[in-house]
């Protein structure tokens, strides 16, 4: 009479591709979840990079006779010397990382801003600013705004509102 022969230790090769066939689709399903969570998280950033430099547009505004900058756009490269939101509100923030949205990629580096401003609501005192014939109500004029539609949603741009809101709905409208 033979002895029974005992079973090595380990996993055979089915259980070892069945193994990795649900460590796949796990996969599959986790990271698309994680790359929206962080598509967010960005936007989200983005936010907040919009609501200080709304702070340093107010307080700007405190230092000069509540009169908006006279900025340009925004420009080709940083070493175009003309005014424009990161070399005018600087002072009045704690680093230049506040111009770069986690989403832009190239911009920030080349030109000094992922945003633009609305250069129609240049060197206009606070209490007159208008946009599309929108008068009186800053929380319809836009002042600042992506330079590209990097976010998740319908329009993709984050934008800070003369009322100091910054959001990606759009609040200003053509009249007919």
């Amino acid at each position: 009479m033979t002895p029974p022969r005992h079973k090595a230790p380990g996993f055979t090769l089915i259980e070892t591709l069945i193994v990795i066939a649900i460590i796949g689709a796990l996969a599959a399903l986790v990271i698309p979840v994680t790359s929206s969570f962080l598509k967010k998280s960005r936007q989200a950033a983005c936010l907040g990079n919009l609501r200080q430099i709304g702070i340093a547009i107010e307080s700007y505004l405190q230092d000069h006779n509540q009169i908006m900058p006279n900025l340009e756009a925004g420009r080709n490269s940083r070493s175009e010397e003309v005014p424009v939101m990161d070399n005018t509100l600087i002072d009045y923030l704690s680093n230049e990382e506040v111009f770069h949205c986690p989403e832009d990629k190239t911009l920030f580096r080349d030109t000094g801003s992922s945003y633009l401003w609305n250069s129609t609501q240049s060197n206009r005192p606070r209490h007159r600013l208008v946009f599309f014939n929108v008068r009186g109500d800053p929380a319809r004029v836009p002042l600042v705004s992506d330079k590209e539609a990097w976010h998740p949603g319908e329009g993709g741009v984050n934008i800070l509102y003369a009322d100091f809101t910054a959001s990606q709905d759009i609040k200003f409208t053509t009249t007919p």
